[in-house]
């Protein structure tokens, strides 16, 4: 499964939307996930993207990869920060948005299931 954490850009192919917080963190504890894109800012009301990135590390709910698409910088530093310090050798962190060249991949994985 792979998910993409935001709260108003259109969901990419092949990935499972949550549009807050918590539902991105009852997809990382629900099943396993392979790749993982995370907003920052995710509405007044919600927990912001760097508390999602505090809840994966304090209980372990790495996905195979991670990338920040977010555009503030202080939030994807401080996401980065906290997960690239902390995270399993195996996990790859990314410190920006998918490439087309991983959203076309995904899409055409999800089009053969």
């Amino acid at each position: 499964m792979n998910v993409f954490l935001d709260d108003y850009r259109s969901c990419p192919k092949g990935f499972v939307l949550a549009t807050n917080a918590e539902e991105c963190l009852l997809l990382l504890r629900d099943g396993e996930v392979d790749i993982l894109s995370l907003d920052y800012e995710l509405g007044p009301d919600s927990m912001n993207g760097g508390e999602v990135a505090a809840a994966i590390v304090r209980e372990g709910l790495y996905p195979r990869e991670i990338y920040l698409h977010t555009s503030s910088m202080y939030g994807k530093r401080q996401m980065y920060e906290r997960l690239y310090s902390n995270k399993p050798d195996s996990v790859i962190i990314h410190n920006g948005p998918m490439t087309g060249e991983v959203m076309l991949r995904v899409a055409a994985e999800a089009e053969k299931l």
